[in-house]
């Protein structure tokens, strides 16, 4: 193909993932998926390597991009066929995310696989929202290993009883379950049709030149980082069962185009659920790295063939089960992001912004009885300045691309009122220029419920650069009252929470 057909070649399959996400979305039930976008969509060759990916959420997308491999060379695949799992440690990343994976024939011929991924908030935990304090995986919810949930065009009923089994009355996981089915189909047509448009030979050749220019790019761009080896370290504010201040360590070794990332030293696994299995590790570091390359790279597995990861087994990033996982994968993830920042600072210091808020600032909520619901939402905050300017203010940041929940779906769905949605004044860090400002979000219940908190950034700021001053810290409140960073309640009707998100770094001195 020459550089035109290569383009359009290009864009015919990344059509595909932004098609299976507008279905997705537009049959989705829950508020989690159909309004803040928690899902993304995928496609794979044959032998696993991610193709073409939507601008969804990077730590789903890169966790599956690590995953896929393993996952799809386990299975003798057969059209009509999708497969579900959910489990951290066979190509997972948190019980709440639930990939399915539908392979794409033409002719009899396997051409590929669609996938998408998206976290319900209704996973089977006792906890609402399903994001826990737990201390083991089995407390997170429905443990789903992989295994074919349609086979032969035929929904497993065995299988499918068991999920429904697990969740509560209401819960729109069900419908959710089948909407994600339904994006794949769609998927699955669209790839199949661009391959009837060029037939086989050409659309292998097609993938075959796209993963070799996308990593020939990437190859040129990280060329330019000098060779050395970088360090850094960082903290997690604490694990919620008790233990503060746990380190996270990178080594990162640049030589030529290829790019080492080691994470030894890093604290072992611990009692809490910030684990998170190597995916997620993956994930951030792939994410950091395609930021550095120009807007036209092809979203497929060439660009990330120059990195190399090392964690041991039984750390923090690379845990082993049964530890729980649950805030791994939203606010381990969001710090690995930060750490792999701070050590191309020393190499590309006009190319790195400060930190940005470090978190999600994850809060899941609910009731059971007569009227049971559940709920679960991130919230945005300030991101780092850097360079060119100030950072922006009351956004998602890095490791999720979501949307908030507007108000008017939030209080006609649920027993809540925001009394206050506003920017945090001054909590962008100083500098030649601020960081962004963080966001208060204040939730009024309206009858009791559960509510879980799991944030980051409220005992360590998030670090301004080149003299910038620091990113102001979260807090959690209830009635006035400050909250840990990770903590289970109840509250009954009247009782208001608080969330105050943390600011950006600022960059340079004044």
């Amino acid at each position: 193909m020459n550089s035109v057909q290569l383009g359009i070649f290009s864009s015919k399959i990344s059509a595909v993932c932004d098609e299976m996400g507008a279905v997705l979305r537009r049959s989705a039930f829950s508020p989690n998926i159909r309004d803040r976008l928690d899902f993304s969509c995928a496609v794979f060759s044959p032998e696993g390597e991610l193709c073409a990916q939507a601008a969804h959420i990077p730590v789903h997308l890169g966790s599956m991009a690590y995953a896929m491999v393993d996952l799809v060379n386990h299975f003798d695949w057969a059209e009509g066929d999708t497969l579900v799992v959910n489990d951290p440690y066979l190509g997972g990343t948190h019980l709440p995310d639930v990939t399915l994976v539908t392979p794409v024939f033409f002719n009899k011929a396997l051409v590929g696989f669609v996938a998408n991924r998206a976290h319900h908030a209704d996973i089977g935990s006792e906890s609402p929202g399903s994001m826990p304090i737990s201390k083991t995986l089995e407390e997170e919810g429905i443990v789903i290993s992989p295994q074919f949930l349609v086979r032969n065009g035929k929904i497993q009923d065995e299988i499918w009883d068991e999920i429904e089994g697990r969740l509560g009355e209401g819960s729109d996981t069900r419908g959710d379950f089948l909407a994600q089915l339904g994006a794949n189909q769609k998927g699955a047509f669209r790839l199949s049709s661009v391959v009837s448009s060029l037939g086989l030979e050409q659309f292998f050749e097609g993938l075959k030149e796209l993963n070799q220019y996308a990593e020939d790019l990437a190859r040129s761009f990280y060329n330019e980082i000098p060779d050395g080896i970088y360090e850094a370290e960082d903290f997690m504010d604490d694990d919620g069962q008790g233990q503060e201040a746990i380190p996270i360590r990178l080594r990162m070794r640049v030589q030529g185009s290829g790019i080492e990332l080691d994470y030894t030293g890093t604290h072992k696994q611990v009692s809490g659920n910030i684990n998170c299995p190597i995916s997620v590790a993956a994930a951030a570091a792939y994410y950091v790295f395609r930021c550095l390359l120009p807007d036209y790279t092809p979203a497929c597995a060439g660009v990330f063939r120059p990195i190399q990861l090392t964690a041991p087994k039984g750390t923090l990033v690379n845990a082993e089960r049964p530890h729980a996982v649950a805030a791994g994968n939203v606010e381990t993830s969001s710090r690995l992001v930060d750490l792999v920042m701070a050590a191309l600072r020393s190499a590309l210091p006009d190319r790195m912004a400060a930190d940005s808020q470090g978190t999600m600032n994850n809060i899941a909520m609910g009731a059971p009885g007569p009227e049971p619901w559940s709920y679960y939402e991130t919230l945005g905050g300030g991101m780092g300045a850097h360079s060119k300017g100030s950072g922006l203010s009351a956004v998602q940041s890095h490791m999720t691309n979501t949307l908030n929940t507007p108000i008017e779906v939030l209080e006609t769905r649920f027993p809540l009122r925001i009394r206050t949605y506003a920017l945090r004044a001054n909590s962008g860090g100083k500098g030649k220029y601020q960081g962004g400002t963080g966001l208060i979000r204040e939730y009024e219940f309206l009858s009791p419920a559960k509510v879980t908190l799991l944030t980051e950034r409220r005992s360590f700021s998030p670090k301004g650069e080149l003299g910038g001053g620091n990113g102001a810290r979260g807090i959690n409140l209830l009635n006035g009252k400050k909250l840990p960073a990770k903590v289970q309640i109840d509250v009954q009707s009247g009782d208001r929470i608080t969330i105050k998100t943390p600011g950006g770094g600022g960059y340079g001195r004044k």
